[in-house]
């Protein structure tokens, strides 16, 4: 087999795998159909904690869960999975975006960075801050 058909062969046989992997659901951003799916997952890895409260973003990508005594458990989707987590004021540095109704997160946390989440409303995003003990600031220098 001579060289060109050996690379075509290749070129179009990764394109076929890429686009099975496509077209059968592999490249699909997780989405939360609401506060209940966030609660049940967040159950599944954390099934002795409790919620009061969820917060969902605008985006649905994420939930943020008041499980009482200063701590937060989080529920964000990374491509068609969830991953969650429980974080204290100690955990994170919480600043206000320039965005409205937007915060910054930033964790200690190796694995997960945190990032920037826009809620619905402001009251939802200063409820956020509240909980975590965070100031009211304008500086994005806090979450850098």
């Amino acid at each position: 087999m001579s060289l060109p058909v050996l690379v075509v062969l290749v070129v179009f046989g990764i394109a076929l795998s890429v686009a099975a992997v496509h077209f059968t659901g592999g490249s699909r951003t997780a989405m939360l159909a609401g506060a209940d799916q966030a609660l049940s997952r967040f159950a599944e890895d954390f099934p002795d904690e409790v919620a009061a409260k969820v917060q969902l973003t605008a985006d649905a990508r994420t939930a943020f869960l008041d499980i009482g005594r200063g701590r937060i458990g989080i529920v964000h989707s990374v491509g068609d999975c969830f991953l969650t987590r429980i974080v204290t004021a100690s955990d994170v540095s919480v600043s206000d975006s320039d965005e409205t109704n937007t915060i910054l997160m930033r964790l200690a946390d190796f694995t997960w960075k945190g990032g920037s989440f826009r809620f619905a409303s402001a009251g939802d995003a200063q409820a956020l801050m509240n909980a975590l003990g965070a100031h009211q600031s304008n500086s994005t220098a806090e979450a850098a």
